[in-house]
């Protein structure tokens, strides 16, 4: 029998009551404005950073790259502090442009940057974000008394922390309500096919220009629930390929030898990724391995890790062959 049509009507909107509709607009900026704080904290910290260590960033890098094995350490240690693979990258070009730096020693930073860029993922991994006030507070304390430049470039690090953590805090917030929202489930699954998530990862790295940022992402959506394993190592090696961009505009106008910098760490990159997606599920069952009993943004954040220490384990021993290979189709101009 039909039931009446006020019925009907009432039933809609007890429903409306219960399952409120999500507000996209609302979301949608969210993400923005979340996505838009950690960017301005990650570029504001490098600058930071930089600033404070001053010429001596620079001569450490040049005092202690004699040889591959101190390159690498130097571009693990040199990202995981200034939280940046491509501002690493970059400074490395900009010293090989200058004749500071060879293009031997600029291969072993470029390989130890894409192992300390993977620090970032395990902080966000760590769920960090509810004490973001704190930092916040924290360093607008330092800012407000700091009567030194050290000081007060303290201050702006740990505030950049904050504000890049808080960043995260109100991304992971703002997707909550994509939950019971069929299209972005839909949306999701096709991540799992390791192609397809590659390319989104490649696409989303290659607009807000930085991988910290779509691995963050990955990491925020696969701990809602939104983005599988799967999902997210996809989109992580799309990230590792997309990152790639700004790092070859950093060669326009400079020598063969920040060229060929750009190249490597192009090449390096690509052939990784290639070999990660040949070898997909056999590496994600080893991270499932090493992850046992890990929470999945954890599992997520170690495969990154694992990802890049592996790519750099297989390479690092090429180098020879890449410095022949490319100093062979781009030699150096003959000086007149």
């Amino acid at each position: 029998m039909f039931k009446p049509r006020h019925q009907i009507q009432n039933r809609f909107a007890t429903l409306k009551s219960v399952y409120p509709r999500v507000d996209m607009t609302e979301i949608i900026l969210s993400i923005i404005a979340g996505l838009v704080l950690f960017l301005f904290a990650v570029s504001n910290l490098s600058e930071t950073l930089k600033a404070a260590l001053g010429d001596g960033a620079t001569n450490s890098i040049k005092k202690f790259t004699s040889n591959t094995l101190s390159s690498l350490i130097v571009g693990i240690v040199v990202t995981a502090i200034l939280d940046s693979s491509s501002a690493v990258i970059i400074i490395t070009i900009v010293l090989v442009n200058s004749n500071v730096l060879t293009f031997k020693q600029a291969m072993g930073i470029v390989l130890g940057a894409n192992i300390g860029t993977t620090v970032s993922s395990q902080i966000i991994a760590m769920d960090i974000g509810k004490y973001s006030p704190i930092f916040l507070l924290v360093g607008f304390i330092l800012l407000i008394i700091a009567k030194s430049e050290k000081l007060s470039n303290i201050g702006k690090v740990i505030l950049y922390f904050g504000v890049l953590f808080f960043g995260l805090f109100t991304m992971e917030n703002a997707v909550e309500p994509l939950k019971d929202e069929v299209f972005f489930s839909e949306w999701m699954k096709k991540t799992e096919n390791p192609m397809l998530g590659a390319i989104t990862g490649a696409i989303v790295t290659l607009v807000i220009q930085s991988s910290s940022a779509t691995v963050g992402m990955a990491i925020i959506l696969a701990k809602k629930g939104f983005l599988s394993l799967i999902g997210g190592i996809a989109i992580m090696f799309g990230a590792e390929l997309g990152t790639c961009s700004d790092t070859l505009l950093a060669t326009i106008k400079g020598n063969r030898q920040a060229l060929k910098t750009g190249l490597f760490h192009v090449t390096f990159n690509l052939l990784s990724i290639i070999i990660g997606l040949i070898l997909f599920y056999p590496f994600v069952a080893l991270v499932e391995k090493i992850s046992v009993g890990a929470s999945i943004e954890r599992t997520l954040a170690n495969a990154h890790m694992i990802f890049n220490i592996l790519g750099v384990l297989v390479f690092v021993w090429t180098i020879p062959s890449f410095e022949k290979i490319l100093n062979r189709l781009l030699p150096d101009k003959a000086v007149e």
